[in-house]
């Protein structure tokens, strides 16, 4: 099984295109960003539960990568040192519409109670489905906003795509063990959280995704017609995570990290507008000649 970042050429051929790049072949530059950014699309989407601000984000990276890819020196694989700076880029860009509305959990969990629940029967939850599938994917990633940026990649790399902590470190700029503290630490905090409140870990919770949808279909908030994170998919997170996916779920921990894990890994819906519109950028094109 793949982990999230294999990519789709070895890395001695991918230093081939960094160095053809910097001398001015267009395809070269093109195959750096198509190997990586379904990868840093869906990081970002994760970061920022909206669409178009993960379409900006991703074409942000790859417009700065870019133009500091005559710097890239080797000493590190050219993915790191991109997820390095994708990850810094999303530390430290303008919080867009979705984290300006985000609180905290205690907040979060409020005002989930607030809405009006509703008994779909068996077959409406069938008809529905992809409908509450949408919802709860919804529902946990906004789960996601209430940790403050640090606290979401490091749970959003350690946890949901299981990245070694040796790797993790390098991308975050931090020791291993350090990663590895932070790791543990946003893992107990959100968990306790969901134990308490979430009903996809505990059935006897008061929160139902399947029981608040009619509520979000009445506001016009969820569209079945027009699904936002239910579709444009074809992996989910753990088909990509570097460790097998566990075939039963034996702890609480694993049926934690199993919900995050069926998130689903999005296809881009504007790949190659997102590549034309990074190698037709005029400072792009003035740095390496395109």
């Amino acid at each position: 099984m793949n982990n999230p970042f294999q990519i789709a050429y070895p890395d001695e051929e991918e230093a081939i295109y960094v160095k053809r790049a910097v001398s001015g072949d267009r395809k070269a530059a093109e195959k750096l960003i198509t190997s990586h950014q379904v990868f840093i699309y869906n990081l970002a989407l994760k970061m920022t539960k909206n669409i178009e601000d993960a379409e900006d984000l991703t074409q942000e990276v790859f417009i700065k990568a870019l133009a500091a890819l005559s710097k890239f020196e080797g000493r590190s694989k050219f993915r790191t040192w991109l997820y390095r700076i994708a990850v810094n880029h999303f530390l430290n860009a303008k919080k867009g519409e979705s984290e300006v509305n985000s609180t905290d959990l205690e907040t979060f969990f409020k005002d989930v109670d607030l809405i009006a629940d509703y008994d779909f029967s068996i077959q409406e939850q069938k008809e529905l489905s992809d409908t509450i599938e949408d919802l709860r994917i919804s529902c946990t990633t906004g789960m996601l906003l209430c940790l403050d940026r640090e606290q979401r990649i490091v749970f959003i790399l350690g946890e949901m795509f299981e990245i070694d902590h040796n790797l993790g470190s390098e991308i975050m700029g931090i020791s291993p063990g350090n990663f590895r503290i932070k790791l543990m630490r946003v893992r107990k905090d959100f968990y306790n959280w969901m134990n308490n409140r979430c009903g996809l870990v505990n059935l006897a919770n008061p929160c139902s995704c399947a029981k608040k949808t009619k509520a979000f279909l009445d506001a016009g908030l969820v569209d079945p017609k027009n699904l936002k994170f239910n579709s444009q998919y074809k992996k989910k997170v753990e088909d990509l995570a570097h460790k097998h996916a566990t075939p039963m779920v034996n702890t609480m921990e694993d049926l934690h990290r199993n919900i995050f894990k069926q998130h689903p890994f999005q296809e881009l819906p504007t790949s190659s507008r997102i590549v034309d519109e990074v190698l037709n950028n005029d400072l792009i094109k003035q740095i390496l000649k395109l």
